[in-house]
């Protein structure tokens, strides 16, 4: 998804009247989300290891999980996501589908006893690199608003100049690539076999791009015909840092609980390329057509494709995270996490960014999450469910892309080898999302039902 390039208010207020990009502070909430990949027994169970651990997914969730290990371990995932959009404009529906083959994380937990008399009886490190969100994603939305904004053919010579303010049909198709990585560095350790402790660093890497294509079909009153089209691409990357810092306490060999806390991630250099500028009073390449004449309006026909540059900084909601976890024997657990993240405290930094800070604070809320996962063991064999809860963290509808809440379920199971273990697992999440192309009109936005499904599987191996 796009952005608003802002150079000058100039500028600004123009590109608003022809965008169909997302503003920044779309961005700033897109840019945040988490798509919970990791192994799959940490899908299988919704992410539900703030106090559970043992699993080197549980890093993102409480890095104390990984000293639960007792030998170390290597896991590598990979999954296989499919993508269904429809959309609903004007009483029109269109669905596109798409599949997505990912490695969605791999990494070791190294443990090591202590060979010292001491209360801190073994430490663990850990190396985790996953997909934290994967942008891929696109869909189609037509019909008639009744909104033209491509009004006028630029070559017209007639006096008066012809006005196409008949809207016939509208088109949008948005595309967009790119995914939000980590890597994570983890240190944990044991006290007197009741108290883990942990630390993780994390470091992310992201790549987003968005290609956008407006099509207009507009008349005038004599039945004359004109077709606008406009393309927009932007391409942003940078990169990211947080810590994160947590506990897990064995109150009783059936019981466990947890806290973590994971800071704010500070991207201290997000860099922008787009074709979102002034061109020929254009805010991307545009081609005009009209029925009546023989020429073609073309604003990058003398081959001249600006575009411009942007640099800011960006800081996202810290999160924090309590957990509890019943162990029953060797026979199965039921785990539950509780996660609030502060959006309130977004912030851009780096250019006048004053009305967007302020719409993170008065339109946006701290949201209240829940994962719950169980898994019980048949020998062997393993067989896990979860459920997660997604608050929205939009108040209203003052953003071009309004999402709903979400809610998923998954379910996996897996197979113990000895030294070699082999885990499959199956998530879907749906929610609904509002998408105004016309922001800067009172046309009604496109509304979208977003479902994924994402079959995953992990292999372990005991180092």
């Amino acid at each position: 998804m796009k952005i608003f390039f802002i150079i000058a208010t100039l500028f600004a207020t123009a590109f608003t009247s022809f965008s169909q990009s997302l503003g920044y502070q779309d961005l700033a909430i897109l840019f945040t989300q988490n798509d919970n990949n990791g192994s799959a027994r940490f899908t299988a169970m919704s992410g539900a290891f703030g106090a559970l651990g043992g699993d080197i997914s549980s890093i993102n969730v409480n890095p104390a999980g990984i000293s639960v290990f007792n030998t170390s371990m290597f896991t590598g995932s990979f999954n296989v996501r499919s993508s269904d959009i429809a959309s609903n404009y004007y009483g029109n529906t269109a669905t596109n589908q798409d599949q997505f083959t990912n490695l969605s994380q791999a990494g070791a937990i190294l443990v090591f006893e202590s060979s010292f008399n001491s209360d801190w009886s073994k430490f663990a490190v850990g190396l985790n690199y996953r997909i934290t969100k994967d942008f891929n994603d696109s869909f189609l939305a037509e019909g008639n608003s009744g909104f033209a904004t491509f009004t006028n053919f630029p070559l017209d010579n007639n006096d008066p100049a012809l006005l196409y303010d008949i809207a016939d049909e509208q088109s949008f198709n948005n595309r967009h690539s790119g995914d939000l990585s980590e890597i994570n560095i983890a240190f944990s350790s044991v006290y007197q076999n009741k108290l883990h402790v942990g630390l993780s660093l994390n470091f992310y890497d992201l790549n987003f791009n968005q290609q956008s294509n407006l099509t207009e079909f507009n008349s005038d009153m004599d039945g004359n015909q004109l077709d606008a089209f406009l393309y927009q691409e932007n391409l942003t990357t940078g990169t990211g840092f947080s810590a994160n810092l947590g506990f897990i306490y064995r109150a009783h060999q059936n019981f466990r609980f947890g806290l973590s806390y994971q800071t704010p991630t500070w991207y201290t250099e997000i860099m922008e390329d787009s074709n979102i500028t002034d061109n020929d009073g254009f805010f991307g390449d545009t081609e005009i057509v009209v029925s009546n004449d023989n020429l073609i309006y073309n604003n990058t026909s003398s081959g001249f494709f600006p575009s411009q540059t942007l640099i800011y900084e960006f800081r996202t909601p810290s999160i924090l995270t309590a957990s509890t976890a019943f162990i029953f024997g060797k026979n199965g657990l039921l785990s539950i996490d509780y996660v609030n993240k502060s959006f309130q405290r977004i912030k851009l930094s780096g250019d006048n960014f004053n009305n967007e800070n302020q719409f993170f604070q008065n339109n946006l809320q701290n949201t209240h999450n829940f994962n719950v996962g169980t898994e019980w063991r048949f020998d062997r064999f393993s067989v896990r469910g979860g459920y997660n809860f997604e608050q929205t963290p939009t108040l209203n509808n003052n953003s071009i892309f309004n999402f709903s809440d979400v809610e998923g379920y998954s379910f996996g199971g897996g197979y113990n080898f000895g030294n070699f273990k082999v885990d499959v697992a199956y998530s879907n999440n749906n929610r609904t999302a509002a998408y105004n192309f016309y922001s800067d009109f009172n046309a009604n936005a496109a509304n979208l039902t977003i479902n994924n499904s994402v079959f995953t599987a992990s292999v372990s191996l005991s180092l």
